[in-house]
């Protein structure tokens, strides 16, 4: 799948920890309804296995949307299921390892917190950046919020497109504007919704208000 920037706009990062009897695809598909531009499958806990089927039920969902499917760390199983794409961070494999394992046609995103992290993985391949926490985290107790400031000149640093993500949410999202930065990368913002449909739907009205 080719990646354009306007893949970034909406980003939905899955997190099971709001399942509330549903299960993670049936909240995937309601935040496709509402309009996500990218899905990132992000599981820390499953075995090998059960993340590999998850994936494929879950991928299958974003190619009859026509939107692209990452898998978080694991770059193994992306290049295993032909997944569009990985991201990952500053602790798991560098970004041209990445490029050359999965080859040239696949999305790379990295986590980049600082200006020399950001130009580091532009240098190496990197499709996209994502940066924060630029609120904080309700999925990551040890993130440290970046200052908005700096988060801007990394915006403003590289020639990829940058992607606000940590504790983003409707009731945050204007707090970024004039950023510079390309879209949202929103997890309990959409997945802790009561109405994940409605919700993202709102918040994609919201980004496209934000980004230039």
């Amino acid at each position: 799948m080719n990646f354009d920037r306007k893949n970034c706009l909406l980003y939905a990062v899955t997190d099971r920890s709001w399942l509330r009897g549903q299960t993670l695809e049936e909240q995937v598909e309601a935040a496709l309804r509402g309009g996500v531009t990218m899905v990132q499958l992000r599981e820390k806990e499953l075995a090998e296995e059960e993340f590999e089927q998850e994936a494929r039920r879950i991928q299958a969902l974003c190619r009859s949307y026509g939107v692209p499917f990452l898998i978080n760390d694991n770059v193994e199983l992306a290049r295993r299921i032909d997944a569009d794409g990985v991201h990952v961070g500053q602790s798991d494999m560098v970004a041209g390892k990445v490029r050359e394992y999965l080859g040239p046609d696949k999305i790379i995103g990295v986590t980049a917190k600082t200006v020399g992290q950001a130009l580091a993985a532009q240098e190496a391949g990197a499709d996209y950046l994502g940066s924060g926490a630029v609120f904080g985290s309700s999925t990551k107790q040890d993130a440290v919020p970046l200052d908005l400031d700096r988060f801007q000149e990394i915006c403003e640093t590289v020639s990829i497109p940058v992607v606000a993500i940590g504790g983003v949410n409707a009731a945050n999202m204007t707090r970024l504007r004039g950023r510079k930065m390309s879209g949202f990368a929103v997890v309990s913002g959409i997945f802790a919704a009561e109405d994940i449909e409605r919700e993202t739907a709102g918040l994609l009205e919201l980004a496209r208000d934000l980004v230039d």
